[in-house]
């Protein structure tokens, strides 16, 4: 559509024609209303915001499943301490999620409408009850943290809390792939108006699926390895995080390389030969391997080792978020790629930048992060507790 900007017709016509051409598509008509800000701005919030989630996300999945089996399998007193220590913290690790989680979306509503409001009104039934899941995980997170402060068994509470944590996940995850997907929108909306129905096999959802449990995993084994890089706990506690996070984020880095594999391959020839050809995507996958196997031999060299100091601690972090980082820039491209094969392309829109609007936009947004980092001084320069089971 983009060859329709050289000819010389009114703009009314010209969008008249690309909504005409875009019907043809499986896609809705293009909003006429112009972007407020340049695409590529919206491009980068959205891929740093969504890092930020899925950092927060993964965090939660992984560091919930390993905290219930922890309570459900473990004996020693430094499993317990281990459990009710990743347990309490779970309730904020939740908070972030949710609150990183809405301004990626709504990026994401900017950037393709079009795509993502017509897949979650084919999974319209599932879509809406995302929301009591979330309230329901949070309140099962809440009374998992609880029974261990009270020196309760809440293994139950807390395998409950994942499983409705990852049909959360497999929902957000069957969307995004059908909004991919244009050409089973019709069919899903004649089977069911209520959006009842999934839609049909995709076959890169569940390795997609796979790969975010799995990479939660590898988050909640680097997550063991900060706590036990933190002064709070006794030396076998802190031997003890890190020799299980080692060993959890190795296993699950195995699975993690296979699924995002797996995943590649399922994809369209054309756009597996477009993340090959374009530079970004390609150096974001091939800085994803490198990071991994550095991750790989980080948390080896942890699982060996055991006691971890504050050095240690910050370098998992850092090797888990910048990990993530470029994997969401890989899975922006994939997503781009996809579109444009079927004809959506998510630079070809009409952009009216209000600069004023953007700079307060920017400002606050720096200050908010200016904010953010000041209460997490604040926190690391309190009295600290010592932690037991």
């Amino acid at each position: 559509m983009g060859y329709l900007k050289a000819l010389p017709i009114p703009r009314g016509i010209k969008i008249l024609v690309c909504s005409r051409l875009a019907l043809m598509n499986g896609f809705p008509a293009v909003d006429p209303i112009p972007l407020p800000a340049p695409i590529w701005l919206f491009k980068l919030l959205h891929i740093v915001t969504l890092a930020l989630h899925f950092t927060a996300m993964q965090l939660m999945v992984g560091g919930l499943f390993i905290a219930a089996v922890l309570d459900l399998l473990g004996r020693s007193p430094e499993s317990k301490t281990a459990a009710k220590a990743m347990a309490k913290r779970l309730t904020t690790a939740m908070t972030f999620v949710i609150n990183f989680g809405v301004p990626p979306l709504l990026f994401t509503q900017v950037l393709y409408g079009r795509g993502i409001y017509t897949s979650s009104v084919m999974i319209g039934l599932r879509w809406i009850l995302v929301i009591p899941a979330l309230i329901l995980a949070y309140w099962l997170l809440y009374k998992f943290s609880d029974a261990l402060e009270a020196g309760k068994r809440g293994w139950c509470l807390g395998c409950s809390a994942w499983l409705v944590v990852a049909w959360i996940g497999h929902v957000y995850s069957t969307n995004m792939t059908l909004m991919l997907r244009p050409e089973v929108w019709q069919k899903m909306y004649s089977n069911s108006a209520l959006g009842a129905h999934l839609p049909p096999v995709d076959p890169t959802t569940i390795p997609r699926f796979c790969f975010m449990l799995a990479s939660g995993f590898v988050v909640g084994g680097l997550w063991m390895l900060y706590l036990a890089g933190r002064k709070t706990f006794s030396p076998a506690d802190a031997k003890f995080l890190g020799r299980i996070g080692g060993r959890v984020a190795a296993v699950a880095i195995l699975l993690q390389v296979w699924a995002a594999f797996t995943a590649i391959h399922a994809l369209p020839a054309v756009v597996q030969t477009g993340l090959n050809s374009h530079p970004l995507y390609r150096i974001a996958g091939l800085g994803w391997l490198l990071l991994t196997a550095i991750t790989l031999l980080f948390v080896l060299f942890a699982a060996v080792k055991g006691p971890a100091c504050n050095l240690t601690a910050w370098t998992g972090a850092m090797l888990a978020f910048l990990s993530i980082a470029l994997m969401t820039l890989y899975r922006d491209g994939v997503r781009d790629l996809t579109l444009l094969s079927k004809g959506y392309n998510v630079w070809d829109r009409v952009v009216v930048t209000n600069w004023s609007v953007v700079s307060i936009f920017l400002v606050l947004f720096v200050v908010s992060l200016g904010v953010v980092g000041w209460l997490i001084s604040v926190v690391a320069r309190a009295t600290r507790v010592m932690e037991s089971a």
